[in-house]
């Protein structure tokens, strides 16, 4: 119980120490708040790797995602982490992701793995889409009113695959040729409902639906 308690205190230096690191950047280098805030998101998704290696139970281990459930929504109300917000009326992207978190730990607890991989396309995938589909965007495409480009479901599908892949071979049991099985088929999936999900909804159905997907085909 005591290595849960550190691990606790250790999620939140970790967690506002990324948050200062982006309002840094923010205000003394200039990025715009959509860059800092995807580097908070990685940094964060990140944490999965820290959640399964320092809490020995699941009860603990929620606690970080569910507290910042609401810690992000009155950011969101009150714009309190300003590295994390873009001012875009109905953007909750930041109070989706922590539930999606929450979840996964309490379902897939004892399959470190496939918690772990499950957030990863959401961690670097969708993270990195945002950012290179903004830069390098030309081929636009849109479905249910959300539009996307095509250089950015790609980088989905690279960094997805690539992350995932790598996930699966760092958390054994699943040898390197299974991994990369699983691994692909993640990515194609995760692309597809990253591509089909309404607009900032993709917190919630990217990282839910590769967990059900990896539950599925192991």
């Amino acid at each position: 119980m005591t290595s849960d308690w550190l691990a606790l205190i250790i999620s939140y230096i970790y967690v506002f120490a990324m948050i200062g690191i982006g309002e840094g950047l923010r205000k003394w280098r200039g990025y715009s708040a959509e860059f800092t805030r995807k580097l908070i998101h990685i940094s964060v998704g990140l944490w999965a790797f820290g959640t399964v290696l320092l809490f020995e139970h699941w009860y603990f281990a929620i606690i970080p995602p569910l507290s910042f459930v609401v810690l992000n929504y009155i950011s969101y109300r009150q714009e309190t982490f300003k590295a994390m917000e873009t001012g875009e009326k109905g953007n909750l992207g930041t109070v989706y992701f922590p539930i999606s978190f929450a979840i996964i730990i309490c379902l897939f607890w004892t399959r470190h793995n496939l918690l772990v991989a499950s957030l990863m396309p959401m961690t670097w995938g969708d993270a990195l889409a945002a950012i290179l589909g903004r830069r390098y965007g030309q081929r636009k495409y849109s479905i249910l009113g959300s539009t996307r480009s095509l250089e950015g479901s790609l980088a989905m599908f690279l960094f997805s695959w690539l992350s995932t892949f790598l996930t699966l071979l760092l958390l054994p049991p699943l040898g390197w040729q299974t991994s990369l099985l699983y691994s692909l088929a993640l990515a194609i999936f995760a692309t597809l409902v990253e591509a089909l999900s309404p607009r900032h909804i993709d917190n919630l159905t990217v990282p839910l639906l590769s967990a059900a997907l990896l539950y599925l085909i192991t």
